[in-house]
C-alpha cells in the first residue's frame, strides 16, 4: 500500500489533532513535528511514536524523504512556511487562513500554482458527512433552484484575549469558515456583502477593535440570497446549521448532539444540549479531510477545498470588515481597486 510521508509544522490544539490524525492513519507516515516550543511533546506518546521532533522546520523542508508538509503553526508564518514548502516540491495542507493580508495571500497563491505542488486549505467542514450531503443534493437539483442560503454558526465560549490580539477579527477567524461554507453550498459566486455586526458579549472585543455578533447578507452573482449570523457565545453549545431553500423544496441540517433521545411529558420536550465544541462536532470531518488529502497527493485526484477556495474565503473577511466598519454594502469587484492591488 503507497503511504504518504509528511511533516507538520504546529504543534498547538490543530497541530496536535493531526498529529492524532495521521498517527491512526494507514495511508500516512508521520516522520516529523516542527514547533518553536516542544516541551509538551515530551511528555506525550508522540515521543514514541515521531521519528523528529525539532524546533527547526527547515529539518522538513529539507529532508527529501517527506512528501507533504501540514502547517499548523500561527497565521503569521503561514506565508514563508507555504513558500519554502512550494519551493521544495512538497504538497501542502495548511490550516485558514493563509494570511491575514490580501496582497500576500495573492502573491503565494502564484507561487504555489506555478510550483505544481497540491494544496489543500483546512476548511473541515467540506468534509463533514452532513455537509457534503446537503451540497450534492443542492447540485443534483433535489430543491431545485436555490433562491436563499442560510448559515447559523455560533461558538460555545468565546476565545481568550490574546487570541483576540492575533486572529484577525471575528471575521478572518471564525466566519471565514462560513465564507466558505455558503460559497461551497450554492456552488457559485458571490456579487456583494453587506454585515451589520455589534460586541455584545464582552469589552475585551471593543478593546480590540473587533466585533462578537453578526448578520452577514450576501448576494451571488444570479441574485440568489445568502444569510450567516455569527456569535461568540451561545450558552448551549456550539450552534451549527444551514438550510438551503429552493422552488422545489428545503434542504437543512441540524446540531449533532450527543444522542439524538428526545424525552417527551406533560412537563416538557427535552434533548440533549448541541455538542460543546468544534472538536467534538468536527471530529470526523478532521480524519475525513486528512484522508482526501493524502487520496488527492497519492492517486492524483482534484483537491475539494484548494487554495483559491482560501483566497475567496478571505476576500469575503476583508470584504465583510469593510463593510461593517464603514456602514455599506462591497462590491467584490470593486474590492481590489479599494485594495490597490
Amino acid at each position: 500500500m503507497k503511504k504518504l510521508t509528511i511533516g507538520i509544522i504546529g504543534a498547538g490544539r490543530i497541530g496536535q489533532l493531526h498529529v492524532t490524525n495521521a498517527l491512526k492513519s494507514n495511508k500516512i507516515v508521520l516522520k516529523a513535528i516542527a514547533d518553536l516550543y516542544i516541551d509538551h511533546l515530551s511528555e506525550s506518546n508522540f515521543a514514541q511514536d515521531v521519528p523528529i521532533i525539532t524546533q527547526n522546520p527547515e529539518d522538513i523542508f529539507n529532508d527529501p524523504e517527506i512528501d507533504a508538509v501540514f502547517i499548523c503553526s500561527s497565521t503569521d508564518t503561514h506565508v514563508d512556511f507555504i513558500k519554502k514548502a512550494a519551493c521544495s516540491k512538497k504538497h501542502i495542507f495548511c490550516e485558514k487562513p493563509i494570511s491575514l493580508n490580501v496582497e500576500e495571500t495573492k502573491e503565494t497563491l502564484e507561487v504555489v500554482k506555478a510550483s505544481g505542488v497540491k494544496f489543500q486549505i483546512g476548511f473541515n467542514r467540506r468534509y463533514d458527512k452532513h455537509y457534503k450531503a446537503a451540497c450534492e443534493a443542492v447540485r443534483d437539483g433535489k430543491i431545485g433552484n436555490a433562491h436563499l442560503v442560510k448559515i447559523t454558526s455560533r461558538d460555545p465560549e468565546t476565545p481568550p484575549e490574546s487570541y483576540i490580539k492575533k486572529s484577525g477579527g471575528m471575521f478572518m477567524d471564525m466566519t471565514i469558515h462560513d465564507f466558505d461554507m455558503i460559497r461551497y453550498l450554492a456552488s457559485k459566486e458571490i456579487k456583494d456583502i453587506t454585515v451589520k455586526a455589534s460586541s455584545l458579549i464582552d469589552e475585551k472585543f471593543v478593546r480590540n477593535d473587533d466585533v462578537d455578533t453578526a448578520v452577514i447578507i450576501v448576494t451571488f452573482e444570479d441574485g440568489t440570497l445568502g444569510v450567516i449570523d455569527n456569535s461568540r457565545q451561545a450558552a448551549y453549545g456550539y450552534d451549527q446549521r444551514i438550510e438551503v431553500f429552493g422552488n422545489k423544496g428545503v434542504v437543512t441540517v441540524g446540531n449533532e448532539k450527543p444522542t439524538n433521545v428526545t424525552i417527551s411529558t406533560k412537563e416538557a420536550v427535552v434533548s440533549d444540549n448541541p455538542k460543546y465544541f468544534f472538536l467534538e462536532r468536527y471530529n470526523d470531518a478532521f480524519i475525513e479531510e486528512i484522508n482526501s488529502f493524502v487520496a488527492a497527493v497519492l492517486e492524483d485526484l482534484p483537491i475539494l477545498s484548494t487554495i483559491d477556495d482560501g483566497f475567496k474565503a478571505q476576500l469575503l473577511a476583508t470584504a465583510a470588515r469593510i463593510s461593517w466598519k464603514e456602514n455599506r454594502t462591497v462590491e467584490l469587484a470593486n474590492l481590489f481597486k479599494e485594495l490597490q492591488l
